[in-house]
């Protein structure tokens, strides 16, 4: 009976390393990767309709989204840089909410997983 035991444990310890072992990622990890263009725009315009703003002007071409709300203008410039990485800029020079741009910027690194 005992060498039935120690013949079966001695299997167990021989199977072991031919387990699969699966890491899981560690909460917080951070995988950094150039964004895509697309994927950028796509995160912009929706973060200003996140806030509330009408477009008026959603050119992929040439990275131009103008967006309206409470009587103030709102551009934004999404440009592929030479690196590979993507640039994106919220401009307004006519809002009249201080913490539109602020609020916009904050919904779009959430839509890019920021």
């Amino acid at each position: 009976m005992i060498r039935v035991l120690l013949a079966a444990g001695c299997c167990a310890l021989i199977a072991l390393p031919a387990c699969t072992y699966y890491a899981v990622p560690v909460a917080g990890t951070v995988v950094t990767t150039p964004a895509s263009y697309d994927r950028s725009f796509a995160a912009a315009a929706d973060a200003m309709r996140d806030e509330g703003l009408v477009l008026t002007v959603v050119d992929p071409a040439s990275g131009i989204l103008v967006g309206r709300v409470d009587g103030g203008t709102v551009t934004t410039s999404v440009q592929r840089q030479s690196d590979g990485s993507v640039q994106v800029r919220f401009d307004s020079s006519d809002a009249r909410d201080p913490t539109l741009l602020q609020r916009i910027s904050r919904s779009y690194d959430r839509r890019m997983g920021r």
